[in-house]
């Protein structure tokens, strides 16, 4: 190539380069924010970002009985192990099953069950506290194996209402036959 015709190369070069550049420009300034690069957010050293606040545990839900009990809310997906005094003593989580008991107050009715099975739903479980009866399934307390606490499928009538296993070994020392389980809606 002569001297003249590398300079017209260069020169269209840059000229390429400036387009595209201008057009990438173009597009990331219109486009949707769902496409669009992810804006940096303040850091804690900027002092704009704020921490971010632990949930509060729920409190015990008011008319939820007397003395020593276990209360399920069933909206709230939670359960609190009340002493003899009526101090929430520990309060969780849980993962409500197919089957829900209506609100009422039940008791802890059969022999528990600490030795791993097969729930209803076809997981392994441990530390069972069955309280109540609905559609002929047991409804009850219990901690998979595995840890889960996976929704139930709602084409199974399962009754097993789950935890986490730390909070299932908590529920097996606290809830001996005859403890009361009120569930509040």
């Amino acid at each position: 190539m002569s001297r003249g015709s590398s300079g017209i190369v260069a020169g269209l070069t840059a000229a390429a380069l400036v387009a595209v550049g201008v057009l990438a420009f173009q597009a990331s300034a219109n486009a949707p924010a769902s496409v669009a690069a992810p804006k940096p957010k303040a850091t804690a050293a900027t002092g704009h970002a704020k921490p971010k606040e632990k949930p509060r545990p729920a409190a015990l839900p008011a008319h939820s009985g007397t003395g020593k009990r276990v209360v399920y809310a069933l909206a709230d997906r939670r359960v609190w192990l009340v002493d003899a005094e009526g101090k929430a003593v520990r309060t969780f989580e849980v993962m409500p099953s197919a089957l829900n008991p209506l609100p009422g107050t039940y008791q802890v009715n059969t022999p528990r069950q600490g030795a791993p099975t097969k729930g209803s739903d076809g997981v392994m479980i441990e530390h069972v506290v069955r309280f109540a009866m609905v559609d002929n399934v047991a409804v009850g307390f219990s901690a998979a194996v595995d840890g889960s606490m996976e929704s139930p499928d709602p084409t199974l009538k399962t009754g097993g209402v789950r935890m986490s296993r730390e909070d299932g070994d908590a529920m097996w020392d606290f809830a001996l036959v005859n403890t009361k389980v009120v569930v509040v809606p």
